[in-house]
């Protein structure tokens, strides 16, 4: 056991000082010898075939190296599946490149090489390309009438299940009913680091890749198979990311074409992408949903039906589980979801923060305030009563569920209990006042990760694994995790991560990375912790004598008898009297499967939203949140605080400010910088309160920990457009809510 209690503690980020100093790098940052720089030139049709390439004005500028378009490519692997990486959708990857075919509009159709960026980018702009435009479907309305259901075989896509008991008959004999239809429009990720990739170009070709990616391994992987190299021969590094939030789960083009230059021309080169191009590789799908609701005069909820379109690219299936949620928040015997994708001549979809559950559920949890206030019903009094105590969709208990004391707590510390029921009947001066709740859910997942512990005899620990580190802190959290288990100071500590070289780890994202490499790196310290012991044993006149590991206490870099504590050994002591420079462990860590799949695993929150609307020109403004989480074991609140705050706050901006709009006439994305995507800043966001209620947890993972990174943002944007509701009586299903809906 160990004395040393670090988890749990709300430590500051042990990566601060690198971040705020400067010191920390980010993918184009790195400074290698004889570096070349990359600017892609991009398609401006959606769709159609590239008819010529002039790339001569750019080759005359002296200092340009090189212009690689499909012509001039060297022939790569043939298959689709060498282009798949471990989170593709089914269908066939998208090859920059690759042939003369545009399926999208800003596809890259030519990467300029230069001497230095600024004449690259000038070059860029003299390469001249002509196409052959063909008609192309940018329309999501009118492509619904493609639509299909996606394919199962995606890694992370669970298709809905199949509907229990007579939910449309359910749906016409309930006494009170809600049908209506909800929107959710296109959005783009746009982390603050734009993406790029560093390539070094080493002896016999071998490439150290710097790169910014939620998966080193994932982009090895990819780019060991494109180029069938060896994955000795590429290393692929990400230590710093500067937000992901899903965009980084997939290889994106930038790396291939990075690579590509690289091998072409022996060379180290860069590849940046710009804002502009930030918004040509992936977006939150834009959704389409139909809700239907019934409930007895009790408000006891009788049928649940919820029908989602999505959209897809024309070359892969992307699916999300959108609709699933439906089943699952609350009680109810009778419900049928359906869920389909509409093909676009549009790049691929990709995971976005809370992927699928925050458009499925901001349908469903508008729809469930629209049916309580038809019933007359406190909308927290409605959920409570249709409280779902078990996983109607798996049929299984919950492995923990505290969202009953979220509700307690939540409502408490927000007042919801003055609330008038009535909208329109709250005012603050001359301002509209409304207040809206939701409930949120997210699975609670652990995948198999690796993890290596190097102990050194100067008493140093080196703690390793090829996970990322997108901002949510867990070079943090796992220095935490390793201190503690090991009994070592943390100062002493160091996580190493974003590597391709250290041991397996799964894409940063899903919200399983604490639960998956948290669990390896505390195994891999109890089993360091186990070597120790040994060795201590074998020291002639071992103070432990005839100990067993249960019976000392790992702390402050000793192990002491639990009993006695004047009889211990410093851990650099036993390594010394050893002869050991070092002592090294390596574990995988897995699931316990057979333990897990009697239930079933998620965090549970709600959200308390107060909002003010300026009733003469329809100006929202949200003043005050609370939001209450189960979350399971909490490693470190203020790093945890920070991710609840983080969504919470995007919420807000997908519920009031973001959208990505279309020129339908070009197929192309016209807001595309953040000038006119519009996201909040200081002013629309208020002092949010957030809370974790105690929640233990034995069977998610032996840490007890939930992921944080979604289920803040899960079911914010509909508590304030539920609030929203409140103030102005005016009911607004169509995402975002702006001036000209209220108006």
């Amino acid at each position: 056991m160990t004395a040393t209690q670090y988890v749990g503690k709300p430590v500051s980020r042990v990566d601060g000082r690198a971040k705020v100093t400067g010191a920390a790098k980010y993918a184009g940052e790195f400074n290698v010898p004889r570096l070349t720089y990359g600017v892609i030139v991009s398609s401006t049709v959606a769709k159609g075939r590239i008819t010529r390439i002039d790339a001569t004005a750019a080759l005359a500028l002296e200092g340009v190296i090189e212009v690689l378009t499909h012509e001039n490519t060297p022939r790569l692997a043939w298959l689709d599946r060498s282009y798949q990486d471990q989170i593709a959708p089914n269908g066939s990857p998208f090859r920059p490149l690759h042939d003369d075919k545009v399926v999208y509009s800003g596809q890259p159709v030519a990467l300029v090489v230069a001497e230095n960026f600024e004449l690259a980018r000038y070059a860029a702009s003299l390469v001249r390309v002509e196409y052959a435009p063909e008609p192309h479907q940018t329309n999501f309305d009118d492509a619904m009438a493609e639509a299909y259901e996606p394919p199962t075989g995606r890694a992370g896509y669970t298709p809905p299940p199949k509907p229990r008991g007579e939910a449309d008959q359910a749906f016409a004999d309930a006494k009170y009913q809600v049908s209506a239809q909800y929107a959710t429009p296109t959005e783009h990720h746009n982390p603050m680091e734009n993406y790029a990739t560093t390539v070094a170009y080493g002896e016999e070709g071998k490439l150290t890749v710097y790169d910014k990616t939620q998966g080193a391994q994932n982009v090895q992987a990819y780019l060991a198979s494109v180029f069938s190299m060896s994955s000795d021969d590429v290393r692929v590094i990400s230590p710093f990311v500067g937000g992901g939030f899903g965009s980084g789960l997939r290889p994106v083009y930038n790396v291939f074409l990075a690579v590509l230059a690289a091998r072409q021309l022996k060379r180290s080169v860069r590849v940046s992408l710009t804002r502009q191009q930030m918004f040509t590789f992936s977006h939150r799908s834009e959704t389409r949903q139909e809700v239907r609701l019934g409930a007895a005069r009790d408000g006891q909820l009788e049928a649940i039906i919820h029908e989602a379109f999505a959209d897809t690219s024309t070359f892969e299936d992307f699916a999300e589980g959108i609709v699933n949620w439906s089943g699952l928040l609350h009680q109810c015997d009778n419900v049928r979801l359906e869920y389909r994708i509409a093909p676009m001549d549009v790049y691929t979809p990709a995971d976005m923060r809370a992927p699928g559950a925050t458009q499925g559920t901001f349908a469903l949890e508008c729809a469930v305030d629209e049916l309580a206030h038809r019933l007359g019903m406190d909308p927290l009094e409605f959920r409570l009563k249709n409280y779902a105590e078990r996983d109607q969709n798996l049929d299984k208990p919950f492995s923990s569920k505290e969202l009953r004391e979220c509700y307690r707590q939540g409502a408490e510390r927000f007042g919801w209990s003055q609330r008038n029921l009535e909208p329109r009947s709250m005012r603050r001066g001359n301002r509209l006042i409304g207040w809206g709740m939701s409930t949120g859910a997210w699975e609670a997942m652990q995948d198999k990760a690796g993890a290596k512990a190097t102990l050194h005899v100067d008493g140093r620990l080196i703690v390793g694994s090829a996970t990322a580190d997108i901002g949510t802190g867990t070079y943090t959290i796992m220095t935490q995790i390793a201190a503690e288990t090991l009994g070592i100071p943390l100062e002493r500590v160091e996580f190493q991560l974003g590597d391709s070289t250290l041991p397996f780890s799964p894409v940063e994202g899903g919200s399983w990375t604490a639960a998956s490499v948290g669990t390896a790196v505390k195994e891999v310290c109890e089993a360091l912790r186990e070597k120790l012991f040994k060795l201590a044993g074998k020291i002639h006149d071992s103070p432990l004598g005839d100990a067993t590991l249960e019976d000392v206490v790992f702390e402050n870099g000793e192990v002491r008898l639990h009993r006695d504590s004047a009889r211990g050994i410093a851990l650099t002591e036993i390594l010394r009297r050893s002869d050991m420079a070092t002592l090294d462990e390596e574990v995988t860590a897995k699931p316990k499967m057979l333990e897990q799949s009697g239930y079933s695993r998620h965090s549970h929150q709600v959200t308390f939203v107060e909002v003010e609307v300026e009733e003469d020109i329809g100006m929202v403004r949200v003043t005050r949140v609370v939001d209450a989480v189960a979350g399971g074991r909490i490693l470190n609140p203020k790093t945890a605080r920070s991710q609840i705050l983080g969504g919470v706050v995007w919420g807000i901006s997908m519920a009031l400010h973001e959208e990505t709009l279309s020129d339908h006439a070009f197929g192309r994305f016209m807001n595309h910088n953040l000038a006119e995507y519009h996201i909040p800043v200081n002013k629309d966001i208020p002092e949010i309160d957030v809370i974790f209620v105690h929640e233990d947890d034995t069977i998610v993972n032996p840490l007890g920990a939930k992921g944080l990174g979604e289920i803040g943002l899960v079911g914010t944007a509909a508590a304030v457009a539920n609030a929203v509701f409140h103030a102005t009586g005016k009911r607004v299903r169509h995402l975002p809510v702006t001036l000209d809906k209220l108006l």
